[in-house]
């Protein structure tokens, strides 16, 4: 007899309940006694994300309820994850998008893109996350993702409004977002400002073993570009050839007509340029905010340097570029400026509600000491092999970091893997690189990177979706990190 909707709902309700139970009285509470409660939490949302028994936004709320209750933290400090800087960064960047969607410039910007690379499905999504990866070797992967996600969805608006739809429309969209954000974090490994992990790892190296050999920018590229390049296209040739697969027809019908198309919009329109100059503003911010490290002894200074304001940071570039778009004025006659506040039912509140659950998670984890007894697990663990160490240590730290931010992990993990590396008698660069590349390659879930967060929000992306993608990924990224710093990073390293 079949199972009806409701009981199946009851039943997986259960299973959820019995699980994160068996969680508690697995994780001892010697040391850390409100571990377990967390441990329990974390499987407990993870099961309701991935099964949707509940929309994904209300699972996120469950930290305000769980911690405080159990001790963790004080409802001030768990809810102040929910209004952090980067939700911030989220909001007036869904905003920004809006604005340019209503003015109908997303409709040139996909045009002019497709006309220049092509129309093929997978010729887009390989356009897209080549410039993803690149420019996210010098900038934020969060910044690249929001400067790029707006692109992507006039893209797949133009491609709809020109007769592409079902299986296609979504595997397309699929390709366009997932590549996107994926692409992001594999630029943003290349580069020891690529990412935090990077700099956090070049941090702690120095602190912890400041006579050994230094890794510098130009090492560092040398060293791990190779894999980025290669997992770039490994994950292009999956997501497009085998998880979701693309058609090999021309979307609008070619090139004649993309034009023909791109020429029938005329000139832009007064809103459109203010839109756009708006969105240039933004970009312009943040690609150009932070100094960049060129080598140790040359460093190009951003305006927050220049201008001696380092707490203007992204977020708020965002946010004020976002309240332009309220106070410029419109040219159209049945509006007074770009946007009025009605347009801001459009943006996805609820994915601003699931990231500060994964922040207010990530917190949970540190705060309980669930963060440290993984540590303790690290510094006792025994290996002979530096192969194993190493496959071993991506594979964990690729999969640990799928429930917790990567900075933090980042943070809590490289001391016990250098103390681990002593005890082992190897030199820690073999662990802690691939450790701190790892980190960057958890790609399943919403909430284990901002640019996944971010993509989520597009429309186009389940959470079912971004797992199904996101495993190959994250076994892909596994081997490419494990393989090739063991044969190419040893080689520049000289261990």
């Amino acid at each position: 007899m079949l199972i009806s909707d409701k009981n199946k709902r009851v039943l997986l309700f259960i299973v959820a309940i019995l699980i994160a139970l068996f969680t508690y009285f697995l994780v001892p509470k010697d040391l850390f006694p409100q571990a377990p409660a967390v441990a329990a939490m974390i499987v407990l949302m993870a099961f309701l994300w991935v099964t949707e028994l509940l929309p994904l936004s209300v699972t996120s709320l469950i930290p305000i309820i769980f911690l405080p209750l159990v001790g963790v933290g004080t409802l001030s400090q768990i809810t102040a994850y929910y209004a952090r800087p980067i939700i911030y960064l989220f909001l007036g960047g869904f905003i920004l998008a809006i604005g340019i969607q209503k003015t109908g410039l997303h409709k040139r910007i996909a045009l002019y893109l497709l006309h220049k690379i092509g129309d093929k499905p997978h010729q887009l999504v390989l356009g897209f996350m080549i410039t993803s990866a690149l420019m996210s070797m010098w900038i934020s992967n969060t910044a690249t993702v929001m400067v790029m996600m707006p692109v992507g969805l006039s893209v797949l608006e133009t491609a709809k409004s020109n007769g592409l739809s079902g299986k296609n429309l979504a595997n397309l969209g699929l390709g366009i977002m997932l590549g996107l954000a994926y692409a992001a974090d594999i630029g943003g490994m290349a580069t020891v400002i690529g990412t935090p992990p990077n700099l956090v790892f070049l941090e702690m190296y120095t602190e912890l073993f400041p006579s050994s050999p230094a890794v510098g920018f130009v090492t560092w590229m040398i060293m791990v570009l190779p894999i980025s390049i290669l997992f770039l296209f490994s994950g292009w040739l999956v997501l497009t050839k085998l998880v979701f697969k693309l058609p090999n027809q021309r979307l609008l019908g070619g090139h004649k007509v993309i034009e023909q198309q791109f020429l029938q919009l005329g000139a832009m329109t007064p809103d459109e340029k203010r839109a756009g100059l708006i969105f240039l503003f933004a970009v312009v911010l943040w690609l150009t905010g932070s100094d960049i490290q060129l080598g140790e002894n040359f460093m190009i200074k951003g305006w927050r340097s220049v201008l001696s304001i380092p707490e203007f940071k992204d977020a708020a570039v965002a946010i004020f570029a976002a309240m332009l778009l309220f106070i410029v004025p419109s040219t159209n006659k049945h509006k007074r400026t770009l946007l009025k506040w009605k347009d801001t039912a459009q943006v996805p509140w609820g994915i601003l509600l699931l990231f500060g659950g994964g922040l207010a998670l990530a917190g949970g984890f540190q705060l309980s000491g669930l963060g440290q007894m993984v540590g303790n697990a690290f510094s006792s663990w025994q290996v002979d092999s530096p192969t194993v160490a190493v496959f071993s240590v991506s594979f964990v730290l690729t999969f640990l970091t799928e429930i917790t931010s990567n900075t933090a992990i980042t943070n809590l993990i490289l001391p016990v893997i250098a103390e681990a590396s002593k005890a082992l008698q190897i030199d820690p660069r073999l662990l802690m690189i691939p450790a701190t590349l790892s980190a960057s390659c958890a790609f399943m879930m919403p909430v284990a990177s901002p640019t996944q967060a971010i993509v989520f929000g597009s429309g186009y992306v389940s959470i079912k979706d971004m797992i199904k993608g996101g495993l190959w990924f994250n076994f892909i990224g596994i081997i490419l990190v494990s393989v090739i710093f063991l044969v190419w990073g040893r080689f520049v390293l000289g261990i």
